[in-house]
């Protein structure tokens, strides 16, 4: 069995000795290292402790295999949405197990309806299916290995033209994307 407290933690931002100070009793961040190495056997009191360390379900610590992993693959910043320089797993809601398609947008910097620590989960839609992401906030690829990310106004002729969150921004018009990326959860920090 495969456990992902390393990657749930470093997804959070967190370091060793914050998840074994976090712990009720605390640990180590020995302890809680040689649970994520596997060095140390992962007993479901250890899940439920680093579970509650974390804020999360103690299920989602483990996984069967290497099954395939949904990524936040784009960024928003100031500038409009960028890819992520390398891709980092995303810890996947409870609502989204078992979808397929999925991918995550990360909010870094504040815009329309969007706020800095949101994230944005999106479903994949293939080409033959961009026109049901008509009048939904949508991640689109562009040339070059970037993104756009905006409100899907129009779609004909196969170009996609989407008018990006916040004041000011002009329309952006993509021919013919491969796919388009549909919101369908936010994840909002409390």
């Amino acid at each position: 069995m495969i456990n992902r407290i390393r990657e749930i933690r470093r997804q959070k931002g967190l370091t060793l000795a914050d998840v074994a100070a976090r712990c009720n009793p605390a640990t180590t961040a020995q302890t809680i290292g040689r649970l994520e190495t596997g060095t140390r056997s992962l007993s479901l009191k250890w899940m439920n402790r680093i579970g509650a360390a974390l804020g999360i379900d103690p299920e989602l610590l483990v996984r069967a295999g290497d099954d395939a992993q949904a990524h936040v693959v784009a960024r928003l910043t100031p500038v409009g949405a960028e890819p992520v320089p390398t891709p980092i797993l995303a810890q996947l809601p409870d609502t989204l197990l078992g979808r397929e398609g999925l991918m995550a947008l990360s909010v870094e910097a504040s815009a329309g309806d969007w706020r800095a620590g949101d994230q944005v989960w999106l479903r994949r839609l293939d080409a033959a299916e961009i026109g049901r992401g008509l009048n939904r906030d949508v991640l689109a690829p562009r040339p070059g290995g970037r993104f756009a990310f905006g409100r899907m106004i129009d779609h004909r002729d196969g170009r996609v033209a989407l008018l990006p969150p916040g004041p000011g921004q002009r329309q952006l018009v993509i021919d013919r994307p491969a796919w388009i990326a549909v919101a369908e959860v936010l994840v909002r920090p409390l």
